[in-house]
């Protein structure tokens, strides 16, 4: 139940909102995460089953997968799932719901360096030194599975499926991170904002959702941070794609109009 990454005619809630009621179950949480943990999580019957799950496990394995992830946290909306600098102790996976990454500079500035959505993992900036070097904040009432980090190495010593699926967030997470610096280093902000957007109408389709329309939860301002450009130009860029009838945009609701237009940019 860890995860990194047909369009439905009719609208259904966007990657970015809750999907289902979250599911939740019992040990390994921190004082602090007690009180949000609610029902017992159960991996064979979340709608996010197909991006999360390691690819061939047993019927054997399965119990203990769901055993290890013990429950699922509810993160309200602006409220931080960790923050920079705290201890190391669980990986997460997004159950519904999304949640943004950030990073402060020196001077304070926050720099928005990611967008979690349901079947993503968050955490793994824990791992190398035992210490949150990201933080990450809900950006709608959301839910995600705690994994215990330690529990989890034990089982992977187990299980080479799972081990490999660990593996394989790592990279994929390495891949993402390259592909956000070819961003930022080589388009410029047409090319950003419409990059942007089919990545998001892309994870969109791979999660059932409809590619051309979603309600994106980032503001405008998390856009620029992000994709490295001031809210002003995020804003006349995307009134520019808007004339130009590539998107129609209302506020937070976005409708793709043109997707080959955007794929040309």
């Amino acid at each position: 139940m860890l995860t990194p990454t047909t369009t439905p005619t009719v609208v259904r809630p966007a990657a970015h909102s809750p999907v289902r009621a979250p599911a939740a179950g019992s040990a390994g949480l921190s004082a602090s995460e007690a009180p949000n943990a609610r029902h017992v999580a159960r991996c064979s019957t979340c709608a996010m089953r197909h991006l999360c799950m390691p690819q061939g496990m047993s019927a054997e394995e399965l119990p203990k997968l769901e055993a290890l992830i013990c429950r699922a946290r509810a993160v309200r909306r602006g409220e931080p799932l960790y923050r920079a600098g705290t201890p190391f102790e669980n990986l997460y996976a997004v159950r519904s719901g999304s949640l943004k990454t950030t990073m402060a500079h020196r001077d304070g500035r926050e720099q928005v360096t990611g967008l979690r959505l349901a079947g993503e993992s968050l955490g793994l900036d824990g791992i190398s030194s035992d210490t949150h070097a990201c933080s990450a904040i809900a950006l709608e009432d959301s839910s995600v599975c705690i994994v215990p980090y330690e529990a989890l190495k034990r089982l992977c010593r187990e299980s080479g499926t799972l081990q490999e699926r660990l593996h394989k967030l790592m990279g994929e997470q390495i891949v993402r991170e390259a592909s956000q610096m070819l961003t930022l280093g080589s388009l410029n902000a047409d090319e950003r904002v419409a990059a942007f957007l089919l990545d998001v109408s892309e994870r969109n389709a791979q999660r059932g959702y409809s590619s051309a329309e979603f309600n994106l939860r980032m503001t405008r301002e998390d856009m620029g941070s992000y994709l490295g450009m001031t809210l002003e130009t995020v804003s006349r860029t995307l009134s520019k794609f808007q004339k130009r009838g590539l998107i129609d945009a209302r506020g937070k609701f976005i409708r793709i109009v043109d997707l080959e237009g955007l794929r040309d940019l």
